[in-house]
């Protein structure tokens, strides 16, 4: 799949909800002035190889917050199922047109578009018959997930997957069949998972809390590889949420 090949638009979904189980209504948290979800569109729009981004919530009357924030930073909202985000994925691919899908999630307010950027291309040299590039998330921190897929294989598993996990986590049935979608990993060497930045409790929200504050006279030109540095200036900071266990 070279440059002039690759299905577009080029279409990120970030999925975002009110009934987070842990830590409710996380994504209208504040930082430094901000909900957290405006940090997380604010930096996945700084992207250069996406060519649009939809926010996909859900239909309870409680996610208008959600879509007032997209609709202020700019960007399309679908509205779908609560439970069943594969079916919500369809159909805010099916409202943007995609030809290529970027999947992300309104939790990860420090997501690095530079690790966006780097996934596509990944995905877009890496032949036709690959469907599907991802960020290991076994070599870099949780918090800066992203899948990239084609639009062909986000269908098929919308049409045929019917376990529950499929139907939640929207990609499992397409990283079960590799062999019928190639897949193409983005590690980093040396591993940097030791640190958790997406956030799904209150301890998680303390330290994102404390590390876009930290950014904030700089604006959001920072990178992952800047916030690990800021975690070894000050190690104490990776002890608070050190005990959260990853859904």
């Amino acid at each position: 799949m070279s440059d002039t090949t690759m299905a577009r638009p080029v279409v990120c979904i970030t999925q975002a909800r009110i009934n987070s189980y842990r830590l409710p209504a996380k994504v209208l948290r504040p930082i430094a002035g901000k909900p957290m979800l405006r940090w997380h569109l604010d930096r996945v729009k700084q992207a250069q190889r996406i060519d649009r981004i939809v926010v996909a919530t859900t239909l309870e009357p409680a996610a208008d917050a959600i879509v007032e924030i997209a609709e202020q930073a700019g960007v399309l909202v679908f509205r779908g199922s609560e439970q069943d985000v594969l079916d919500r994925f369809a159909g805010a691919a099916a409202l943007a047109d995609a030809g290529t899908v970027v999947r992300v999630t309104s939790d990860c307010p420090v997501i690095d578009p530079i690790l966006i950027d780097r996934v596509i291309a990944l995905y877009e040299t890496a032949g036709e018959e690959c469907h599907y590039a991802s960020l290991d998330v076994g070599t870099f921190p949780r918090g800066l997930d992203c899948e990239v897929f084609s639009r062909q294989a986000l269908d098929e598993a919308h049409r045929e997957a019917s376990l529950r996990e499929d139907r939640e986590h929207v990609t499992p049935f397409i990283r079960r069949h590799v062999e019928r979608y190639g897949a193409r990993f983005l590690s980093t060497v040396p591993p940097e998972q030791i640190y958790r930045w997406t956030v799904d409790t209150p301890e998680d929200f303390e330290l994102a809390r404390r590390i876009i504050e930290n950014f904030v006279p700089t604006g959001l030109d920072f990178s992952w590889t800047d916030i690990a540095a800021l975690m070894r200036r000050y190690p104490d900071w990776a002890a608070i949420n050190a005990g959260v266990v990853q859904k």
